[in-house]
């Protein structure tokens, strides 16, 4: 479940330099992140300004494993995680760290998010390079310091080996089963919630060939 904040969190001092203006013009970059279960993740971040493209898939075990019926035997060393494809003029790093802790999920919570238990379901930031990785452990120590959650943080942050993209059926699943019940009480909220604390990031998401 999501943190029952009704403010977003403080940005973080740190954060990773926009591109200067037209010298990087269509730059592109990625962010891998574990929040509890994939579809929730997703339906946040697919619907932020300056967010590209989202893939929902695994990192942090094998290519032999990275598949929903291995992973979900919870031995693998895989976590549900979604690939970010973003614009960095748009929308920064750290911002995404700051919807990530605010909205997506608890980060206090260890190898679970609400009634989904185990270590697919744990908290993690996968970085790319150590600009990624500073701004990561500096807004974490930021926040813990300030004692903005109740409990310490629990956040893995770890290198990034690999990211396998998941089945085609997990894609856009909580666009495709708005009426699951599932979708209804864990990711429906963190929608709404996005929209009331980042109102200016906030926009609508319809898949490939929709309106």
């Amino acid at each position: 479940m999501a943190t029952t904040l009704r403010e977003p969190i403080p940005a973080p001092l740190h954060d990773i330099a926009a591109p200067a203006s037209g010298w990087a013009a269509g730059q592109r970059d990625t962010a891998v992140f574990a929040g509890g279960c994939f579809w929730g993740v997703q339906s946040v971040f697919q619907r932020v300004k300056g967010v590209v493209r989202t893939t929902v898939g695994y990192s942090g075990g094998a290519a032999e494993t990275a598949n929903y019926s291995a992973v979900c035997a919870e031995d693998t060393g895989h976590a549900e995680a979604l690939e970010i494809v973003y614009d960095p003029s748009i929308v920064s790093y750290g911002t995404l760290l700051r919807i990530f802790f605010s909205v997506v999920h608890d980060p206090t919570q260890l190898n679970r998010q609400g009634a989904d238990i185990g270590t697919s379901y744990r908290s993690a930031i996968f970085y790319s390079g150590e600009q990624q990785r500073e701004t990561a452990e500096a807004y974490v120590q930021q926040l813990d310091r300030a004692h903005v959650f109740a409990r310490p943080i629990v956040t893995q942050i770890v290198p990034l080996d690999a990211f396998y993209g998941g089945e085609e059926y997990h894609q856009d699943y909580a666009m495709k089963n708005p009426n699951n019940p599932y979708i209804q009480v864990c990711d429906i909220p963190k929608i709404a919630s996005l929209g009331q604390q980042f109102p200016e990031l906030f926009q609508e998401y319809a898949r490939a060939g929709e309106p």
